[in-house]
């Protein structure tokens, strides 16, 4: 019989666990809430309470080639860094070219998900559904894939703004954010420096009179635009980098902060973090420090309390007639239709064995796919626990015993508090590269790169020089895509792509103006 699997919510980490699912001969029901696939990628006119959402200017941080599905490459002609129109359009086509849709279920929201009474021997659940009008049905599944991500509950701590609730102007959070209409001429103070925090500071600048943008603890910013222009995250994001990182952690960190410096001093601009570099995911944007050197946006400190129309800072400074207070505080993760059981917490974490399984399931059919973050793109990272999940589901890939995956998972929890500055806010954090290899062992698809510098050194050199990108686990092993060398080989071309809107021809040679400059250079150098 054909294991049934619910999936649950029809994001990019649903996509590709439907996909996952397909690719096993398993059957996966996608229940989605919203009308519409694309999760944090369809925008929405108005906010939808219990849902994602993102403002109008928002382009995704990584490149096109860093982001891909591991087995369909995107549009050479689509942007490297994709407004959210094009990340929805490229995850369409995903899903029209393995016919994902007809496994959706849209409007369908999940109510409970709870053990079948005879769960001990079956593994079976029994996820309960709510229709758009109301009526709710129970069905009974083998396994299930939470795909709901972690940007649906805003974070709004008032309690530590003392006098907010007498502030005169008006407060939302950047969860309400869609643009700068209204905030012309106007005085805001954005609370919070993550990626939303920079990105609507440096948005509402161009039409604010003025904008403060106040940060506890700071930030390192980066630029999507790397060296020559090329897409930044394609640059020093190989495995070779990775090893000589390993062999020269506190050296790698110092250069690659002072290279950040001397684009930008940090400290100069207000900016510098206590945190070193890779403690934290960065801010990634272009304009913040154009918007700051401009005087639109003034760096401030943590806000101390809030005065009438008046905000003070921690620092005694104080900025008066504050029209606006945006609070991009973050957001709190929820699953309320899990057993509370399995929200427990290792830490600031969900207590889940490699970031996917809640060890204490006597089954192991349930679980948490996309609630991840890595100095990188997220999509890859779900893929992957996808692809896991869904042969473990099938009982091609085991788990340790339970007693095994706590000492593993309270072992790697004290890592991660100790290399990454982990919060309630930002309760996970993964090394990238060695995240992605240590589940591709499970799946059998971490690609032989000594074997490749034998039989394929092109490739190898390839993979171990050049930037990781998700094809290099479709290159062997279960799932493999014939098209993965060639997709490697041929990155660069669709990253150029797009950049050949206007060809810049080739300057005419004038051999006579050559000869004559090469007269002039050596009749200097024989006086």
């Amino acid at each position: 019989m054909v294991m049934k699997v619910a999936v649950i919510g029809a994001g990019i980490s649903g996509l590709t666990s439907i996909k996952a699912c397909l690719d096993e001969g398993l059957e996966p029901t996608c229940f989605e809430s919203s009308h519409d696939i694309g999760g944090l990628w369809r925008f929405k006119e108005k906010p939808e309470p219990g849902r994602t959402n993102i403002y109008q200017s928002v382009v995704i941080n990584s490149s096109k080639e860093m982001m891909a599905f591991s087995d369909f490459p995107p549009p050479a002609e689509l942007p490297n860094n994709m407004h959210h129109s094009e990340v929805l359009q490229y995850m369409r086509l995903y899903a029209q070219a393995f016919k994902l849709l007809q496994h959706i279920q849209l409007q369908t929201t999940v109510v409970s998900v709870r053990q079948t009474l005879d769960y001990a021997s079956t593994g079976q659940w029994e996820v309960e559904t709510e229709s758009r009008d109301g009526q709710r049905e129970t069905r009974v599944f083998d396994a299930v894939m939470v795909c709901t991500g972690h940007f649906t509950q805003p974070h709004l701590p008032l309690k530590d703004f003392p006098g907010i609730e007498s502030f005169e102007g008006r407060y939302f959070h950047s969860w309400h954010y869609r643009n700068s209409e209204g905030l012309q001429g106007k005085r805001v103070v954005v609370v919070g420096i993550g990626n939303c925090g920079g990105d609507i500071a440096v948005e509402i600048s161009r039409v604010a009179e003025k904008v403060y943008l106040s940060s506890r603890s700071g930030a390192w910013v980066v630029s999507r635009v790397g060296q020559g222009g090329l897409p930044a995250d394609l640059i020093g994001t190989s495995r070779m980098n990775l090893m000589i990182g390993r062999l020269l952690p506190s050296w790698s960190n110092m250069m690659l902060e002072k290279h950040l410096n001397k684009a930008m001093d940090h400290k100069l601009y207000g900016l510098k973090p206590k945190h070193g570099f890779f403690a934290q995911i960065p801010l990634v944007n272009d304009d913040l420090p154009n918007r700051i050197i401009s005087g639109r946006v003034q760096m401030k400190p943590n806000v101390k309390e809030f005065c009438g129309s008046s905000v003070v800072f921690v620092d005694g400074s104080v900025i008066d007639k504050v029209d606006v207070v945006v609070f991009a505080t973050g957001y709190n993760y929820s699953f309320p239709f899990l057993p509370a059981a399995l929200q427990a917490k290792c830490g600031y974490r969900l207590r889940l064995y490699k970031h996917v399984f809640p060890p204490a399931l006597k089954q192991p059919m349930l679980a948490v796919v996309g609630f991840i973050h890595g100095l990188g793109a997220v999509n890859p990272l779900a893929e992957m626990q996808a692809r896991w999940a869904a042969r473990v589901f099938k009982g091609l890939a085991t788990l340790p015993s339970e007693e095994t995956m706590m000492k593993e998972l309270e072992k790697d929890t004290v890592i991660m508090h100790q290399r990454f500055a982990c919060s309630n806010r930002n309760p996970i954090q993964v090394d990238y590269i060695p995240y992605l290899d240590s589940l591709a062992e499970e799946v059998g698809v971490r690609p032989n790169i000594p074997w490749l510098f034998l039989t394929d050194p092109r490739l190898a050199l390839q993979l171990l020089t050049g930037p990781c990108t998700p094809y290099q686990y479709r290159l062997t092993g279960p799932g493999k895509w014939a098209g993965a060398r060639e997709a490697i080989l041929t990155q660069w071309e669709r990253v150029l792509q797009p950049f050949r809107t206007r060809v810049v021809p080739e300057p005419e040679s004038r051999p006579s103006s050559r000869r004559g400059h090469f007269v002039m250079f050596t009749a200097v150098h024989l006086t």
